[in-house]
């Protein structure tokens, strides 16, 4: 099946398009690793997306460059909201392949961010109408496959995320380590500054355990807030009202200054009330850092039996376990040893087989046309 020059009518290209490609973005990282795996397999494969950061600006082509009036040509739309991609991706001749990575509901925004909540409410609308026009709906979860199924795709599947399952062995930058790898205990936090990841609940809990365990302790917290400046804000208010210290907003990092700071932490916490799949758990899990997290949407699925899965997160509770993970060695050592046995499951993935055995009836469809 991997070779496309076996038929009649071959199909020309297996081409992704999205919103924005972003440096150091999960969704961007994907597609970049798609593209490799599709041409590795003999097909044409392009990126077309509407912004693209200038660190990475010759790994894509213009929007307006997409060949969608191809008919021999299939379409992989990364789904984001409110973007001309979307209204593109319908107006595609040949079979659009919908990539979904979830959206947030917008209960979970509001009242924080009234804007991204009036476009999820939006989203939900538009994921229908290209629901109904997709020829595979393909969730990186289960929870988003179900997600893709109740809004009306025929046919689903799930394909996780694209990782890079050799970060670990890549270069770090020296400066984490200079600021941080002091001997203090650090509780590392990582994922957009969004009112559904629930910064305020690891706020609460940091302080629980800050008060009544380890007062030396530090909270890094790693992400961006861009577009929801105003969450930002009463994030940085609560941390004043809590009298907390050593609570660092580290903003979005690059790449291997990210890498250093999971070298440096001593375990990643993650409180989300949402979250279609959780990279940073992964992330976390191939640095031997041990994880904390509640089970909400795709979380359970993502630790696959791994790391410390809540069930409530009440600040005591979740300062205790901070606590025992960080304090006891047998504890934390079984911990990373599952963890350890998670990652060597999903790395013994056939990542580009299986993208290809998904894609399989499609392209065998365009080819019989």
């Amino acid at each position: 099946m991997g070779d496309p020059t076996g038929t009649a009518e071959p199909v020309r290209g297996v081409h992704q398009i999205l919103p924005a490609l972003h440096h150091g973005d999960a969704v961007g990282n994907e597609a970049l690793a798609w593209r490799r795996h599709l041409r590795g397999a003999g097909f044409q494969s392009e990126i077309f997306a509407g912004v693209v950061d200038h660190e990475i600006a010759t790994d894509a082509r213009p929007l307006g460059e997409w060949p969608g009036e191809d008919p021999q040509s299939i379409t992989v739309f990364h789904y984001g909201p409110g973007s001309l991609v979307g209204r593109r991706a319908a107006e595609a001749r040949g079979p659009l392949v919908l990539r979904y990575h979830n959206v947030t509901p917008a209960a979970l925004l509001l009242p924080h961010a009234t804007g991204p909540a009036r476009l999820a409410v939006e989203a939900r609308a538009e994921l229908v109408a290209l629901c109904g026009r997709a020829a595979l709906g393909l969730g990186v979860s289960e929870f988003n496959r179900r997600d893709l199924e109740a809004l009306g795709c025929g046919r689903t599947a799930v394909l996780p995320l694209a990782l890079d399952l050799g970060a670990s062995r890549r270069s770090r930058s020296p400066v984490a380590r200079r600021l941080f790898a002091d001997g203090r205990t650090n509780v590392l936090v990582v994922g957009r500054l969004a009112p559904n990841k629930r910064v305020e609940d690891s706020l609460g809990a940091f302080a629980a355990y800050q008060g009544a365990f380890d007062p030396g302790s530090r909270l890094l917290l790693v992400g961006s807030d861009r577009g929801l400046e105003g969450y930002g804000r009463r994030l940085r208010e609560r941390v004043r009202d809590l009298r907390l210290e050593r609570v660092v907003f580290l903003g979005h990092v690059d790449d291997d200054d990210l890498r250093a700071l999971y070298a440096v932490a001593d375990v990643l916490l993650c409180l989300s009330e949402h979250e279609g799949f959780c990279a940073p758990l992964l992330e976390a899990m191939q640095f031997g850092v041990p994880v904390v997290a509640y089970d909400a949407g795709a979380v359970r699925e993502t630790l696959g039996g791994a790391g410390v899965l809540l069930r409530e997160k009440a600040p005591g509770l979740v300062a205790g376990i901070l606590d025992q993970i960080t304090r006891d060695r047998a504890l934390r050592a079984a911990v990373i040893e599952g963890q350890r046995v998670a990652m060597e499951r999903r790395r013994a993935l056939d990542y580009p087989a299986l993208l290809l055995r998904l894609l399989e009836p499609i392209l065998a469809g365009v080819s019989s046309r």
